[in-house]
């Protein structure tokens, strides 16, 4: 076994960051054994595996770089990339590199039926790196169930008029505890905006 490795619990989901050929996204990943799962709904990292299945996973505690990479938005500091081989990382970030088999299947949740691929990476190694030693934020946490939302929330507002009422309840809702808590990453403020426009459909507004 991998020593980084254990850092990861079996069976809980984790916000790593992604890293392809060209591109850094945020995704949720789970840990069995030495390999590590996740799923892509579409976009430009899922066609990039299927193309060359190799890729990086890499640990972060930053939650506003989380955030803006997927919300594609340029984040704070550029993230500077190396090619090692058939893999590339971001420079200074802890993680794993491997491997990637994959499969697409059919999916269907409250925003619809869609196609998913699903990601098994086989840990070949790890890329050294440090954490900025940041300590646990609930605030982080809002900020970071708020991106998730507003994700859901584009798709919801075409498919699914209630599912998208309760989504921007739930993203007003954390946002005000994100505040409360002192959140000051101009981001939070951004997803609020943004969100806001898309809850003030007539649609929506019916609700």
């Amino acid at each position: 076994m991998i020593p980084l490795l254990d850092f990861l619990s079996e069976g809980q989901v984790y916000e790593m960051l992604l890293v392809t050929q060209s591109n850094v996204t945020p995704v949720g990943v789970i840990r069995r054994g030495g390999t590590l799962f996740f799923k892509l709904f579409g976009g430009k990292s899922a066609e990039e595996i299927k193309r060359h299945p190799y890729a990086s996973l890499q640990i972060t505690n930053d939650a506003g770089l989380i955030v803006r990479l997927a919300l594609n938005m340029p984040p704070k500091e550029g993230l500077t990339l190396v090619r090692r081989g058939e893999f590339r990382w971001v420079e200074g970030i802890p993680g794993f590199y491997g491997r990637v088999n994959w499969k697409l299947k059919d999916h269907e949740d409250e925003l619809g039926r869609t196609r998913v691929l699903t990601c098994a990476l086989d840990v070949l190694g790890i890329i050294e790196g440090s954490l900025v030693p940041r300590p646990f934020s609930r605030a982080d946490c809002a900020l970071i169930e708020m991106a998730v939302d507003f994700t859901r929330l584009k798709v919801a507002v075409n498919s699914n008029v209630n599912l998208a009422k309760r989504l921007c309840d739930r993203i007003c809702e954390n946002y005000n505890l994100y505040q409360r808590l002192g959140g000051s990453d101009p981001v939070g403020e951004k997803i609020m905006e943004k969100a806001s426009e898309l809850c003030l459909t007539k649609e929506l507004q019916k609700v």
